[in-house]
């Protein structure tokens, strides 16, 4: 007897690429992380907070690109950089950088390792990387753990930047249980995938807890020889 096996249809969205920058990379994209580094720099000039999260309405926007590609701009600056991936659902650095994620963070915060013991140094000249480790029952209550708290004040003496990836706002509510540790948010928006609505949403979702956003970043944009010369390519900071 032969079985049909039906394909599971595709969903209509671009896809996305993850690219994270180098020395190869297109000068647009270069310079337009560029940028965005300048400006997040001048947001968080006024705070002695070196500490900001990366995150976006709905999953599939680019976040964790985003975030990685943010987390290496920074550390060819010379800065001392730490990049965590505190998404404790669904979690991507890992993938990116092509590092292992047996133990990370929700590891860490269980008191099962130490830091040490599953931080990869110098993944990239000047830049850590924190993954998200064991994928835990109770994500939210790890990120608002006192314990989770303890370890993101001692790792502020010992970097210069310190980025969080995070959970999508418009999916969990476990990227604003940070606000009281970063000095802001920076927001990822896919264009002809995020609508107008989801960055209401997440703009009232940001008011009522009381998060302070550092900018957008606009990813996806269609290729033009005007956004070309400018220096926007891919990617575009509001």
């Amino acid at each position: 007897m032969k079985l049909k096996l039906f394909k599971k249809k595709k969903e209509n969205r671009p896809d996305i690429k993850l690219e994270t920058i180098s020395d190869k990379s297109k000068f647009a994209i270069v310079e337009s992380y560029k940028a965005a580094r300048t400006n997040i720099m001048f947001a968080l000039s006024a705070d002695d907070n070196k500490v900001f999260a990366v995150t976006s309405y709905s999953k599939g926007e680019g976040k964790s690109t985003v975030s990685s590609n943010l987390a290496i701009s920074f550390s060819k600056m010379e800065k001392k950089v730490l990049l965590i991936d505190s998404d404790l659902r669904r979690p991507n650095v890992h993938n990116i950088f092509k590092v292992k994620n047996a133990s990370g963070l929700s590891n860490v915060i269980g008191k099962m390792v130490s830091f040490e013991e599953v931080v990869h140094r110098e993944v990239l000249p000047n830049l850590d990387i924190l993954p998200s480790g064991t994928i835990p029952p109770n994500p939210s209550e790890l990120l608002c753990s006192a314990r989770f708290i303890d370890l993101v004040n001692k790792l502020k003496e010992n970097y210069d930047y310190i980025i969080f990836d995070t959970p999508p706002i418009g999916v969990v509510a476990d990227a604003l249980l940070l606000k009281d540790l970063v000095a802001g948010f920076v927001v990822v928006l896919r264009e002809r995938s995020t609508t107008h609505g989801d960055v209401q949403n997440l703009l009232e979702s940001a008011k009522l807890a009381d998060c302070k956003l550092l900018g957008f970043i606009k990813v996806g944009c269609v290729s033009s020889k005007k956004r070309t010369r400018r220096g926007y390519y891919y990617y575009q900071y509001y």
